[in-house]
């Protein structure tokens, strides 16, 4: 398994338990939540095994989170927008898009390089730059 998924599983574990919460707190109803949270699983099953796959369910988990818990709408980890892509791209603004597209830019130059590359560094040193440059 890549790091790219690994990393992408941990976000899936803690954007579940922010989920399992919200069920917990009866902010939702409870049967279309438990099948909701059935899919949530099943992606999370699916993804270390077929990654190309799991995009489709992906987005459209990622975009029923937004629309059906708009309460942890923020709270949804940004790299899993981006990842899984497609219509949660819809969810971020364009100066975030840039941020990633920045980054895959980069991650791309330290692969064909054979250089070491560490997405969450990268990430933070990218916007502390778009930090700078906004003031």
């Amino acid at each position: 398994m890549s790091n790219v998924v690994a990393d992408h599983l941990v976000l899936l574990d803690h954007l579940r338990s922010i989920l399992v919460a919200v069920g917990e707190a009866e902010q939702v109803p409870e049967e279309s939540h438990t099948l909701f949270m059935e899919r949530f699983d099943e992606l999370r099953a699916l993804l270390p095994i077929d990654p190309i796959e799991s995009q489709y369910l992906g987005q459209d988990l990622m975009s029923q989170v937004i629309t059906r818990y708009p309460q942890i709408a923020h709270l949804v980890p940004r790299d899993l927008l981006w990842y899984f892509a497609g219509d949660c791209l819809h969810y971020m603004p364009d100066d975030e898009i840039e941020l990633y597209q920045a980054l895959e830019e980069r991650r791309f130059e330290a692969e064909q390089n054979d250089e070491p590359f560490d997405w969450n560094q990268e990430k933070q040193l990218l916007a502390m730059s778009n930090d700078d440059s906004k003031h």
